[in-house]
């Protein structure tokens, strides 16, 4: 065999080598998923971080720090309005002498966090996936709704009603960023308990914050319509979150409470 042909059957080799290795869209997003899965049962860190907030009725700007017991926050302006220290510290005060208020807060958090791990289970099935484009970082994927998936839920069935974009990271295989809106209007109940119009829209952001651990650094969601879906989420509001700090993983609230005083008051974010 002469040396062309070597390299000429080295070079089918590898281009055979790399179609059997190259995943699917559908293989890609449930890696994802599973990535994503993993990081939720095995990340127990606790982070403190800048939070602004904006609902139609109301717009917070506060520090956050998390604990396994709660978040405290540290509520730097409210409706435009500057709060003093001395008023900054009594709602803090207030939350750590309030523990129907804790048990409230955790029960809200983990009741939509369910929600949230219960849809994303749901990416590889309830959609279609298309490669639209990869960089040496990146890869770019395009969903359409599954026809042939049956949503057990409300909140199912208005997620998978849904098209959009998902990016996901090469290398740790988290999902960067995801977006979508509603095909078509969806009502639950011929629309008598509720319906959400067509266009109606959500985005998310991640980034890596620390060595292999990442958090959520933005949410936008602007659902039209009368169909609540989440017990602490309005139907129209903007999240975004900056400034990470890890903070002890057994923190507790008292401790919380000192960390977020310690953080800088005025702020840009």
């Amino acid at each position: 065999m002469t040396e062309k042909t070597c390299f000429l059957w080295a070079g089918i080799l590898a281009v055979g080598l790399s179609v059997a290795q190259a995943q699917s869209p559908q293989e890609l997003i449930q890696q994802a998923v599973n990535a994503e899965h993993a990081a939720d049962e095995n990340d127990h860190s606790q982070w403190g971080y800048l939070e602004e907030v904006h609902k139609p009725k109301e717009q917070v700007l506060q520090w956050v720090a998390a604990t396994p017991k709660g978040d405290v926050e540290r509520v730097l302006e409210k409706n435009q309005q500057k709060l003093t220290a001395a008023q900054q510290d009594e709602l803090i005060r207030s939350f750590l002498h309030d523990a129907h208020a804790q048990r409230k807060q955790l029960a809200e958090t983990d009741h939509d966090n369910k929600q949230i791990d219960d849809l994303m289970l749901l990416l590889p099935v309830a959609f279609i996936w298309t490669e639209t484009s990869a960089t040496a970082t990146d890869t770019f994927l395009h969903y359409e709704p599954n026809p042939r998936f049956h949503p057990p839920t409300r909140e199912a069935h208005v997620f998978s009603s849904m098209a959009g974009d998902l990016v996901i990271d090469n290398q740790q295989h988290r999902i960067r960023s995801m977006s979508g809106h509603l095909m078509h209007e969806v009502n639950f109940g011929g629309g008598l308990l509720g319906k959400l119009k067509e266009g109606s829209s959500f985005s998310l952001e991640q980034k890596q914050v620390g060595p292999m651990l990442w958090q959520l650094t933005a949410f936008h969601v602007d659902l039209e319509g009368n169909a609540l879906l989440f017990k602490n989420i309005s139907l129209k509001q903007d999240d975004k979150r900056s400034a990470f700090e890890l903070e002890p993983p057994a923190i507790t609230l008292d401790q919380a409470a000192v960390a977020v005083m310690q953080r800088p008051e005025g702020v840009v974010f």
